[in-house]
């Protein structure tokens, strides 16, 4: 496996070239057998942050993935990466740094970034998110939020770019029936923005020969 390192380094040389943003969040995309609006629109989106953690471990190169408590106010119980909303005076990527220190507990000094993702809009609670790769070298120490956090666990890369994880299901959401593409992490499915986002990430890795 390629050292995190060097990955990082060619991650930012990628990520200031044309990104596959639409096509890898058409992949994730979720299809309702029905027409459905939502109450939210994108000229009045709300700015968030999320980050992808990279770090060193048994010979790949992993990242978090949160599972969320049922106490938070949006997307109670789903597992994505940390993060949450921007606060003033900040820049984004400060946002995902800050939120991934307080939800997971890694000390801020220690994550490298890397660089920004394509931002994701979710029309079902109007968040504008956008996506950051950071790194540290070695596996950082964590402690939980207990009140926004319920579990933490790791990805590999390895893991990540087997495509036989990458599975749909007929879904009920908000009482509307749909087909849900979902990434399956050992019995762990992640649908929606993280979805999206990792799947960004994966073809990026694909297109980067890893």
């Amino acid at each position: 496996m390629i050292h995190i390192e060097q990955l990082s380094a060619q991650l930012k040389e990628r990520l200031i070239k044309p990104l596959p943003g639409k096509s890898s969040h058409k992949m994730t995309s979720i299809s309702f057998f029905s027409k459905t609006s939502f109450p939210y629109s994108i000229e009045k989106s709300i700015p968030a942050a999320v980050l992808i953690l990279l770090f060193p471990r048994n010979n790949d190169i992993c990242f978090f993935l949160t599972q969320r408590t049922d106490d938070v106010e949006h997307h109670k119980g789903q597992i994505s990466l940390p993060g949450g909303v921007w606060e003033k005076g900040e820049q984004l990527h400060e946002t995902a740094i800050r939120e991934t220190e307080e939800e997971i507990g890694v000390d801020k000094n220690i994550i490298q970034l890397v660089g920004g993702l394509t931002p994701f809009y979710i029309p079902v609670t109007g968040f504008m998110v956008h996506p950051f790769i950071g790194w540290c070298n070695k596996e950082p120490s964590t402690n939980i939020q207990i009140e926004e956090v319920n579990k933490l666990f790791t990805v590999s890369l390895s893991t990540l770019l087997n495509d036989h994880i990458f599975q749909s299901e007929n879904w009920e959401i908000r009482g509307q029936k749909a087909v849900v593409p979902f990434y399956n992490f050992e019995g762990r499915k992640v649908w929606g923005v993280t979805a999206s986002i990792l799947s960004e990430f994966k073809l990026i890795l694909k297109d980067m020969k890893l």
